[in-house]
């Protein structure tokens, strides 16, 4: 079987799990089953493994390549914003391990179906669910100006975030754009590019895949039901791939770890709490120089890894 998908971070997930006896383990973004390999491998003391992933033809993939775990193993298609439903339904109360590994796989990406890259011509789709009912070309063809240009800034940081929503809403008055492609040629000219370095179209399909998906949102959502779902000295790790998500990620873990609630906007009190996690690195893992020559994908990778107190 080809493998259409090179985990990120293996060895640095990996390392996270080393030093830790599991017996239930989740990773709540399966893909094509890179990482779980890798785990399942290095843990034979697995007895559950309970791999989600919103994408049908990743989790057939994982499927076939996890054949030899297919005992211990459990296959759910959905959002693992449903983290707790999905564990109270297969009868766990607590894990020892859960992997996260954030936004959109290199798979999905080469997919021309999916209509997540300008680089190949395809519908203007972006679902990782293919049972979603938003698409992107919803988004481009049916939102106003004003919610457009919110899109590009606050999920792509665009600078030009104006600009774009102005150019779509003037080319979609002479028909709807449907393709990637055609999305990509009527931004061309407010994004010039020379053909070196970032293509500022990145941005744009990048917000419009975070807004399609919801993906900062179940990430807000699904941080604390992992951190509540692990057994004491049970570990997390989250591997986010730009700083939107690593924001996210980095505020969860820094206030589940404080010894302090969070009294914003109540002038100073500080209120003591009890800690219920250890942040295991304190500062993001990041790829080998090595990982990014062989994998272009990782050079934005950041792990953080926390354990329940």
């Amino acid at each position: 079987m080809t493998l259409p998908h090179t985990p990120v971070l293996l060895d640095e997930v990996l390392e996270a799990f080393k030093s830790k006896h599991l017996h239930t383990f989740i990773d709540g973004t399966l893909g094509s089953g890179g990482h779980a390999e890798g785990i399942l491998q290095a843990h034979p003391e697995i007895e559950r493994f309970i791999g989600i992933d919103q994408d049908p033809t990743a989790l057939e993939i994982a499927r076939q390549r996890l054949m030899p775990w297919l005992y211990k193993l459990k296959l759910i298609h959905s959002n693992f914003s449903d983290l707790i439903t999905i564990a109270k339904d297969s009868n766990v109360a607590r894990v020892d391990g859960i992997l996260l590994d954030l936004g959109v796989s290199s798979m999905q990406l080469d997919q021309p179906e999916k209509g997540f890259s300008f680089m190949r011509d395809g519908p203007l789709d972006m679902r990782m669910n293919p049972l979603g009912h938003l698409t992107a070309a919803d988004v481009v063809n049916n939102w106003s100006e004003e919610d457009l240009g919110k899109v590009f800034r606050e999920y792509g940081e665009e600078k030009q975030w104006r600009a774009a929503a102005q150019q779509i809403v003037k080319t979609r008055a002479a028909g709807p754009l449907l393709t990637t492609h055609a999305l990509a040629d009527a931004l061309r000219p407010i994004f010039f590019w020379k053909k070196k370095g970032f293509n500022p179209l990145t941005l744009i399909f990048q917000a419009l895949r975070i807004c399609v998906n919801r993906e900062l949102e179940v990430i807000e959502q699904v941080i604390p039901k992992a951190i509540d779902l692990l057994s004491p000295g049970g570990r997390l790790a989250i591997i986010s791939f730009h700083s939107l998500e690593d924001r996210i990620v980095k505020n969860h873990f820094r206030q589940a770890a404080s010894d302090k609630e969070n009294t914003e906007g109540l002038g100073g009190l500080f209120l003591d709490k009890t800690p219920i996690i250890e942040i295991v690195y304190r500062k993001p893992i990041c790829a080998s120089s090595n990982e990014v020559e062989n994998n272009l994908r990782s050079r934005s990778a950041k792990l953080r890894v926390a354990e329940k107190k």
